[in-house]
């Protein structure tokens, strides 16, 4: 799936794309990555996505991995590149928002009582986070989800985004 995000140092959206992972695309933790993202490529009933700048094979820009549990879409792993985090020297924005978006899109694919629905465990630190940027609802503790509503907007916002 084409996607856009943005080069802050241009302020120009660039062409990327969210592609299935493939065993010698993943990043390393040696690379400043906190997951292990080749044990988590090998995870039963799992999908792992890579949202990297088109024609650009290298240029892993986020990660994301997608379980269904109990008929759910579960958002069970999402990782921003190491220069993607924080204020201070990142590179690309819309990251993060593509690759949720892209959860949500996923989502509606179920044929559950759940389709539209994607749910997923926050840090505690990033709950108040993911309710503003991203429309997430609290649920039970650290859990979140994200209604078929909200993931419209959100595949609207971060998907369907004209350059």
């Amino acid at each position: 799936m084409f996607v856009h995000i943005l080069d802050i140092d241009n302020n120009q959206l660039v062409d990327a794309e969210i592609v299935p992972a493939s065993d010698g695309q993943v990043p390393l933790k040696k690379n400043g990555w906190s997951f292990n993202w080749k044990n988590l490529l090998k995870e039963d009933n799992s999908e792992v996505f890579t949202l990297k700048l088109k024609d650009v094979d290298e240029s892993i820009e986020g990660m994301l991995q997608l379980k269904i549990k109990n008929e759910m879409l579960v958002m069970e792993v999402l990782e921003i590149a190491p220069h993607n985090i924080g204020r201070e020297n990142k590179k690309y924005d819309y990251v993060a928002g593509c690759l949720i978006a892209f959860a949500c899109r996923e989502s509606f694919k179920l044929e559950s009582e759940y389709k539209g629905y994607l749910t997923f465990v926050s840090k505690a630190n990033l709950i108040e986070w993911y309710k503003k940027k991203y429309r997430a609802e609290q649920g039970l503790g650290q859990r979140m989800f994200i209604s078929d509503e909200s993931g419209l907007e959100l595949i609207s916002e971060y998907l369907n985004r004209a350059k």
